[in-house]
């Protein structure tokens, strides 16, 4: 590689990783009434990130296999810096900060097949808290494992009723797995969904699942087509990786939390633990569900105390409801999350889950 190329990637990438946490950061601690806050929070990442990107229209076309998913990554970041400073100078709402977010999952989709090029790139999509784990990086750098990483299946952007699946590149059959089954919100996709939980699940060695639900957001009412379709796309990954039926966890954001009670309060769910977050909920539930089902069932509850959508309230009356019926119910509240998802609570509910360091 030649030294200019080296220099450019040395000079591009701080921006890069910055401006995506940058994003991350207000995509967890957005609330409307704080949004000029957490804005003047990040800086300007971006600035530096548009100065810098020009350099790679110099490369030659033999390094076009890094100037492709770098230059891929940093226009899909600034396309979201573009909406949020719109919306902060006053041009726009809450729908054009949703609009312009969906762009980070974009740039870490385009990113990602450098993590194992880039040893910055590889730190970038680890877990903050294993970052200083030597082993755990030395491991991560290995070749991949063959059929592992990650595949798209029927789960293009606008489609529904696919899934987007990531198997660790530390993967062996030889062990069994524990899987998560990850539900984006309403009008979500799983495609964009699955950055939400990658990191952790790259860190700690647990195979992901990211569906889209077959209509415009998950069967809360009506007929039920998204378990079928959960069930089946579960049989298909079973039926190609060896996972842990023991450790199998059903979670979500916002409907897709909600859909968690839904769908694995029902009878022949295969789930063994459920993470609905930021959902909401019906006590009927817990009257209409068999009773078998939910003895002892592990179930942890994560709501933020500044939900603007579904008051903390209703958590805490699906809590009181579940436990009265007898499943195993933990209840956490995040004090500064608003209807947000929290990144942060993915170790615990892993860690709750059996899952160690890959």
């Amino acid at each position: 590689m030649s030294d200019a190329v080296v220099d450019d990637i040395v000079a591009l990438l701080p921006p890069l990783l910055q401006s995506l946490e940058a994003l991350g950061f207000v995509a967890r601690y957005l609330d409307p009434s704080e949004f000029g806050v957490v804005m003047q929070r990040i800086d300007t990442p971006d600035q530096a990130l548009r100065d810098v990107l020009p350099r790679l229209a110099n490369w030659p076309e033999s390094f076009a296999y890094l100037r492709g998913p770098l230059q891929s990554a940093s226009e899909a970041a600034l396309a979201a810096f573009a909406g949020l400073r719109a919306v902060e100078a006053g041009d726009g709402d809450l729908i054009v900060v949703f609009r312009a977010l969906r762009q980070l999952p974009r740039a870490q989709e385009a990113l990602y097949p450098l993590a194992a090029l880039l040893p910055p790139v590889s730190e970038f999509f680890m877990a903050p808290e294993l970052r200083d784990n030597a082993d755990l990086a030395a491991r991560l750098a290995q070749p991949a494992e063959p059929d592992t990483g990650i595949s798209h299946h029927d789960n293009e952007p606008g489609s529904r009723g696919g899934f987007s699946l990531y198997v660790p590149e530390t993967y062996t059959p030889d062990r069994a797995w524990p899987l998560v089954m990850a539900l984006h919100g309403g009008s979500g996709h799983g495609r964009g969904f699955l950055w939400s939980w990658l990191r952790d699940a790259r860190s700690r060695g647990a195979i992901l699942v990211a569906p889209t639900a077959t209509g415009s957001t998950w069967a809360l009412m009506g007929d039920d087509a998204d378990t079928l379709n959960l069930g089946r796309i579960l049989d298909q990954v079973r039926g190609r990786w060896t996972v842990d039926t023991t450790r199998l966890l059903l979670t979500g954001m916002s409907d897709g939390g909600t859909f968690c009670y839904v769908s694995g309060l029902e009878r022949t769910s295969p789930f063994t633990h459920l993470a609905p977050v930021a959902a909401s909920f019906h006590p009927l539930l817990a009257e209409m569900v068999d009773a078998e089902r939910l003895r002892g069932l592990p179930i942890q509850i994560v709501h933020g105390r500044r939900d603007w959508m579904f008051p903390v309230e209703v958590a805490r009356q699906a809590r009181q409801a579940l436990s009265a019926a007898g499943a195993a119910v933990t209840l956490r509240e995040i004090d500064d999350l608003s209807h947000c998802y929290p990144r942060e609570i993915n170790a615990a509910l892993l860690d709750w889950l059996g899952a160690s360091a890959a």
